[in-house]
């Protein structure tokens, strides 16, 4: 019988800076009321608990796997570089909103040049693929054999499916218009659930699909297309 190893990709609830408040950076903003509720509602949607739990170290992503790890203490947790994509740096100011660093964002993507650092803590978007490339790596080098929850972030999320359908592990300017074009088009609502596979043998991780359903009435689509959250 060929087994399976699942994951369970997870954005993070509603956060400040999703509700359109100002934040300090890029991993300070927390959730809002609402977004500690659909944490709450994603940690009820486990039938069982899963083998290990791992969280971005950002303020959002560690609150939503809190509400988890509270349900099931004997889990391993762990926290991963499986942060946001950090392409703004020093232009993400104290108390700015998403809509004031629009602009910025709209800049960076028109340059389409994967190599491009902005200063400050900025990140190059070959980078967040390379990024997203090890951690599907260590995924499959992990021992255990069951499910692994992931809380994590919309633009990290869309890299990891992006380059497993595209196969793409060194972008040009040509990827990364189509990495643009492929963020547009999909949605990745907060706390959204999606589903990676690896069968044992010579294969890859497949992307099984995701959704919103375990939200219920909370469900919503506050995700901005190419703005960090």
């Amino acid at each position: 019988m060929i087994g399976v190893r699942r994951v369970w990709l997870v954005r993070h609830g509603q956060s400040e800076s999703n509700a359109g408040l100002p934040t300090d950076g890029p991993g300070t903003a927390p959730l809002t009321a609402l977004g500690r509720e659909q944490a709450a509602r994603t940690a009820e949607a486990f039938t069982a608990p899963p083998d290990l739990v791992v969280s971005s170290p950002f303020a959002r992503a560690r609150q939503t796997a809190g509400a988890t790890v509270a349900r099931f203490p004997g889990v391993p947790y762990e926290e991963w570089p499986v942060e946001e994509f950090t392409y703004l740096g020093g232009l993400h100011r104290p108390q700015t909103t998403k809509d004031q660093r629009r602009p910025f964002a709209d800049a960076y993507w028109e340059r389409a040049d994967p190599a491009y650092v902005n200063g400050g803590g900025g990140e190059s978007f070959r980078m967040l693929i390379t990024r997203a490339r090890a951690f599907l790596d260590r995924l499959a080098d992990r021992p255990e054999e069951g499910l692994i929850a992931v809380f994590t972030h919309g633009l990290f999320m869309k890299a990891v499916t992006w380059s497993l359908f595209t196969g793409t592990t060194e972008p040009d300017a040509e990827a990364m218009r189509g990495f643009r074009r492929f963020n547009g088009a999909c949605d990745v609502p907060n706390c959204v659930i999606t589903e990676l596979w690896r069968p044992s043998g010579p294969y890859g991780f497949r992307v099984v699909g995701g959704g919103t359903a375990h939200l219920g009435e909370l469900s919503g689509t506050e995700d901005s297309p190419v703005v960090l959250d």
